[in-house]
């Protein structure tokens, strides 16, 4: 027994007893987990941002975002820390913070304000475009797709201050699309891993400063998830569907792809890749009936969003073809020096060989398609993520944000890949009473 003895003012001296032994344990630090090492790597990126980065929004985001990061870090690794504090202090960091900071404190960017003054236009004439004749400016384009208007509405119809920035609607559904794409897809942890996925640079970045590609790539994401679990024959009129247990058709995977079709021209290269594979899994009639679909979907809502613009194409096609490949004398401000933009620099000369260049990339990825077509929804994401890099990287206006897409959808693999459970056991014989056979726990969020 040890005798401990303290003083109470006015009481006098106090002894106790308490029994003797070993000190109290502190609880262990956590190992470093993927989820730590990646947020290790994302305040890395940011700091670099903050270092070679100009003055202007790239960095104000950066500045918030190597906080945010840092903070989850450190979060991470504290004794008995759970990991909700570390995914509130990434987003909170990295999305929300410079995202309502800026909306509230900044000028708007070139694409919100394109958003914005296509939804006006929408609303006022039926169509996002100017007519070619007012295209004076780069920042007079709308290279988006009709349904990419629908983030612009909200401050169209007068709606003030932050709820009115597109910047907000185009977060709130890449997040929620993200998290049915992973529940979708069998992650039991949907909701930790979308609030993840939006935290990474890989959204975050473009999301504070409205970049519209995140709800397309979660389109994309969400479309894999679907055929994932789509491993049904496109039904005939009158037939019943038939299919394995928790199969469904592919209808809801090609109206999905359709819209992320009819937002914007990025997510049209998704539809001959999957064809392919469904050529190869379901049938070529399965196929052609996804690409029908597809097609269809994104035709039908653009003509319901904007049915101007499509009874005047001119507009159109100048706006969404022309512009965005560097085909118009206004030109692009999508100027990042990768090889398609360095070699169209040179003059006419230089800018038909980046165009040539382009093609071959595109008859060599379908003649990837024709002789190796991927075998399931994995490998289409992979190819997916190849044809785009390739294009992006040989494309005469191109920028680095545009690899979002590849990486993103790379990414999602990997999170949805390694909390899928392992091959089904055959059945064997009965076990004998009293015996248990072995026990799988999926792995928790972020593990």
């Amino acid at each position: 027994m040890t005798t401990v003895i303290w003083s109470i003012p006015g009481a006098g001296p106090v002894t106790a007893r308490r029994p003797a032994g070993p000190p109290l344990a502190r609880p262990p630090r956590p190992p470093w987990s993927v989820s730590t090492a990646c947020y290790a790597v994302f305040a890395g990126y940011a700091a670099l941002v903050v270092l070679f980065s100009g003055p202007g929004q790239d960095r104000v985001w950066a500045v918030w975002a190597v906080t945010g990061y840092t903070a989850a870090l450190l979060l991470s690794r504290r004794r008995g820390a759970g990991r909700a504090p570390a995914l509130l202090a990434s987003v909170t960091g990295a999305v929300a913070g410079p995202l309502i900071w800026l909306a509230w404190r900044a000028p708007p960017t070139p694409d919100v304000r394109v958003v914005g003054r296509s939804a006006a236009l929408l609303l006022q004439h039926g169509t996002p475009y100017l007519a070619v004749g007012h295209l004076a400016s780069p920042i007079a384009y709308d290279p988006y797709l009709p349904a990419m208007t629908v983030f612009g509405l909200p401050g169209a119809v007068d709606m003030e201050g932050v709820a009115g920035d597109p910047r907000i609607w185009l977060c709130l559904v890449t997040g929620l699309l993200l998290v049915l794409a992973f529940r979708v897809a069998g992650r039991p942890d949907a909701a930790a891993w979308g609030v993840f996925a939006v935290a990474s640079p890989v959204l975050a970045f473009p999301l504070a400063v409205g970049v519209t590609d995140p709800p397309v790539l979660a389109l994309i994401c969400l479309t894999v998830a679907l055929l994932g679990r789509a491993r049904v024959r496109w039904p005939a009129p009158g037939l019943a569907t038939e299919g394995p247990a928790g199969a469904w058709p592919v209808g809801p995977a090609a109206l999905t792809l359709g819209v992320a079709c009819a937002m914007k021209a990025t997510a049209w290269p998704a539809l001959p890749v999957i064809a392919a594979m469904l050529t190869v899994r379901d049938g070529l009639r399965t196929a052609a009936s996804f690409a029908a679909v597809t097609a269809a979907a994104a035709l039908g809502l653009s003509v319901l969003l904007a049915p101007a613009a499509v009874a005047h194409p001119a507009a159109l096609v100048q706006n969404t073809v022309l512009f965005p490949l560097g085909l118009t004398q206004v030109k692009t401000p999508a100027a990042s020096p990768l090889p398609g933009h360095l070699l169209a620099t040179l003059g006419p000369a230089g800018r038909q060989a980046a165009i040539a260049l382009l093609i071959a990339a595109g008859l060599a990825v379908a003649a990837s398609l024709l002789i190796r077509p991927p075998a399931d929804p994995p490998a289409a994401a992979r190819r997916l993520a190849l044809a785009l890099t390739l294009l992006f990287t040989l494309s005469p206006a191109t920028r680095f944000g545009y690899f979002s897409y590849p990486i993103g959808l790379l990414g999602w693999l990997a999170i949805v890949r390694a909390g899928l459970p392992g091959p089904v056991p055959r059945a064997g014989p009965p076990a004998a009473a009293g015996a248990a056979g072995p026990v799988s726990v999926p792995p928790g969020p972020l593990a």
